[in-house]
């Protein structure tokens, strides 16, 4: 049983509870750009999405979308039931640095591999992401990190009330 009724898809759209649990992967060649301190840090047509019931979905970059220095390894790590074992980056650039802003999974567990040298990136963090144009809108929470276009309704985790979902 679903804790909240599901907002209705309109025509091009996705519901994030059709989206399946355990997630799914699955390529996108939609533009994908990071900007930070007025600077875009990553940007390609070669990413993929993660798909997890009531979560908009989280884009990971492949290492090469970054330019050269952006990208530097911090400490610490955390764990996902699906995924695995995470490792964090700051984002930097001369003018900006965004802590703890992306996340990578260095052997993810199987079924996930398709992420291994990829990226993801905390929209909230960054001065802004970008879907074919499109500024994304972070999802609610501090926790994950989803992106929220128009092409997806929810409601989505992370609002209040919706932690037991």
């Amino acid at each position: 049983m679903r804790p909240v009724t599901p907002d209705a898809p309109g025509p091009g759209q996705e519901s994030v509870w059709d989206y399946p649990r355990p997630p799914r992967v699955e390529t996108s060649n939609e533009t994908i750009e990071v900007w930070l301190g007025g600077v875009a840090v990553a940007r390609t047509q070669a990413s993929v999405r993660v798909l997890e019931t009531s979560h908009p979905p989280s884009y990971y970059l492949p290492l090469d979308a970054f330019e050269p220095g952006v990208l530097r390894a911090v400490d610490g790590t955390s764990f996902c039931e699906w995924k695995g074992v995470a490792t964090y980056y700051d984002l930097v650039t001369p003018s900006a640095t965004a802590s703890r802003a992306g996340w990578t999974y260095a052997q993810p567990t199987p079924g996930f591999e398709a992420i291994r040298d990829h990226v993801s990136i905390m929209p909230g963090l960054v001065e802004a992401c970008l879907v074919d144009g499109e500024v994304v809108r972070a999802q609610e929470g501090g926790f994950y990190g989803g992106w929220i276009t128009d092409r997806v309704v929810g409601p989505f985790k992370g609002i209040p009330g919706s932690r037991g979902w």
